[in-house]
């Protein structure tokens, strides 16, 4: 419990002073935690709980507290977007629902074969974080930080922390399903075409 609060008055200090760079940090870090058979949900419940929460507004760093979150959010909706979309020609829709809106860490196994196949929606999750924090300003809390697109936990967390506008819908929308797929998608092709993932490396026994 010391060792989650101290973590979380460090990345609400570290988010406050740099939004960019913790976007990048926190995104990347968060969906990688997600895609490991550990809780990326159970983390994020820790880090962001109710009293880390007011914590950040006794030293007046709300704002980065929640934006730190939903960078997060960001994070863990590439890994999962991202390999359901770079996975389709080889797990076709069953692909799409199972890591989509299961989990991403379906790919775990496929990873320990060739670890290359991991680093699409990484690469995506470090893009996406900082238009997260910079642009959208997508704010989140608690376990749904730690979640993504898992039963649409993580955007639903967004749309209860984040104040209601076209630009929090619009962002909601981009960061969390458009762009990782498109991003993942544009990597992945290019892994393939570069000879690093041939077809079959990202099948699941569905």
């Amino acid at each position: 419990s010391y060792v989650m609060y101290y973590l979380g008055i460090f990345i609400t200090e570290a988010t406050h002073w740099s939004p960019l760079l913790m976007g990048i940090v926190l995104s990347v870090v968060m969906g990688v935690i997600l895609t490991l058979p550990i809780s990326s949900a159970a983390i994020c419940a820790m880090i962001f709980s109710p009293t880390a929460h007011e914590i950040a507004i006794s030293m007046g760093k709300e704002e980065a507290f929640l934006l730190a979150g939903g960078a997060c959010v960001a994070g863990c909706c590439a890994q999962m977007v991202g390999f359901a979309v770079a996975s389709f020609r080889e797990n076709k829709w069953g692909g799409i629902v199972s890591q989509g809106l299961g989990t991403s860490m379906l790919q775990m196994g496929n990873i320990v074969k060739k670890p290359v196949i991991w680093l699409a929606p990484t690469l995506a999750s470090a893009i996406t974080g900082p238009i997260s924090t910079m642009v959208f300003k997508l704010k989140c809390e608690g376990v749904s930080a730690g979640m993504g697109t898992c039963g649409m936990v993580g955007p639903i967390g967004v749309i209860t922390s984040t104040e209601w506008s076209p630009m929090m819908w619009i962002g909601l929308i981009v960061v969390c399903i458009i762009l990782p797929a498109i991003l993942t998608f544009l990597f992945n092709e290019l892994f393939r075409k570069l000879g690093w993932i041939k077809h079959g490396d990202l099948k699941l026994d569905l």
